[in-house]
């Protein structure tokens, strides 16, 4: 972590100073639930924050066991993405590559004081919402945001996010499970051999200042706040729910539809929001992921579809207005 905040604090961007507090978790809402995920109160007497350790695969075996497929080690994150293949959705008649916008995933992360932190973003439909929910509070597992990342499209899909702090990451990888097979979710299954991207990857990368990724036949990239960014007491490790992701899936010609999401402190809201219409890009839905973030953040769902580059250049308008870096590496 020493060594990404020194990364970070060479950045030309103007720092915003973040402020510290213990902020609550909020406890499980059914006492009576089987198989908890062991949430624990946030409130610390010394008010003083805790550090994420970092952890390797194999300390991760029995989560992925129960969630019926390998993750895979992101800095301080054992990540395990579930992409909803099984889901046709057009929009704006685009048919949606799952890793546009289409992708479940969750996030463990271990702590110093060996607590464990899930987070996450899951994908169902209007139909699958409301017994996705049931399962997760049942498993004492909150929901922090029910929200949007699509204009008008079929079928209906809504992105819910999830958060969980405790001792027992088994079981609250026990109770995602659970909720995931109250969806369509696929099992998991070898990825499709990678094909070239069918954009200026290059002059995309001019454009938005970072080195993006390849996600399948999507590009993306993806910039993390500088400032250190918190949940309660607990500090999040650099691109865990408070990423600027900006994707792009072609549609041929050096045409792409681009999608995701940019994250703001409550200054930068109007500013992000003026940039991205005087570019023409559509807005879809602003909205948090968090409950007790400190500072508080905000996102902004987007929608565009046009020329790959162009598209790339407004965007960036719209990031360069919020106090963000490029993430290294790339996506998170």
């Amino acid at each position: 972590m020493a060594d990404y905040r020194q990364q970070l604090s060479r950045s030309p961007f103007t720092t915003s100073r973040r402020r510290m507090l213990a902020a609550a978790a909020l406890a499980p809402m059914l006492s009576a639930a089987p198989a908890r995920a062991g949430a624990l109160s946030a409130r610390r007497e010394d008010h003083a924050l805790v550090e994420p350790v970092m952890t390797r695969p194999a300390d991760w075996a029995d989560v992925g066991a129960v969630l019926g497929r390998p993750g895979d080690m992101r800095r301080f994150m054992y990540h395990t993405a579930f992409p909803r293949r099984d889901l046709k959705v057009l929009s704006r008649g685009v048919l949606i590559d799952p890793a546009l916008a289409l992708g479940t995933h969750v996030s463990f992360v271990r702590y110093s004081d060996h607590s464990t932190l899930l987070m996450g973003d899951v994908v169902v439909t209007e139909r699958e919402l409301q017994h996705v929910c049931d399962v997760l509070q049942r498993h004492g597992i909150m929901q922090t945001a029910i929200h949007k990342h699509l204009l008008a499209h079929e079928p209906p899909v809504w992105w819910l996010h999830v958060h969980a702090h405790g001792h027992d990451p088994v079981a609250v990888g026990r109770g995602l499970r659970a909720a995931f097979d109250r969806t369509g979710t696929p099992p998991a299954a070898p990825a499709p051999p990678a094909a070239p991207v069918d954009l200026d990857t290059l002059a995309i990368d001019a454009a938005m200042g970072v080195k993006g990724t390849t996600d399948g036949v999507v590009y993306k990239s993806t910039y993390v706040r500088r400032e250190t960014v918190t949940d309660g007491h607990l500090v999040l490790p650099p691109g865990l729910g408070s990423t600027t992701s900006v994707n792009f899936q072609p549609l041929g010609g050096g045409r792409a539809a681009v999608s995701g999401d940019l994250v703001m402190i409550a200054g930068e809201v109007q500013p992000v929001l003026t940039a991205l219409r005087h570019g023409g890009i559509e807005l879809v839905e602003v909205h948090h992921h968090n409950l007790d973030d400190q500072p508080r953040l905000f996102f902004v769902h987007y929608w565009a579809v046009g020329d790959a580059i162009g598209l790339a250049k407004a965007v960036r308008k719209a990031v360069d207005t919020t106090n963000v870096v490029p993430m290294p590496g790339g996506a998170g």
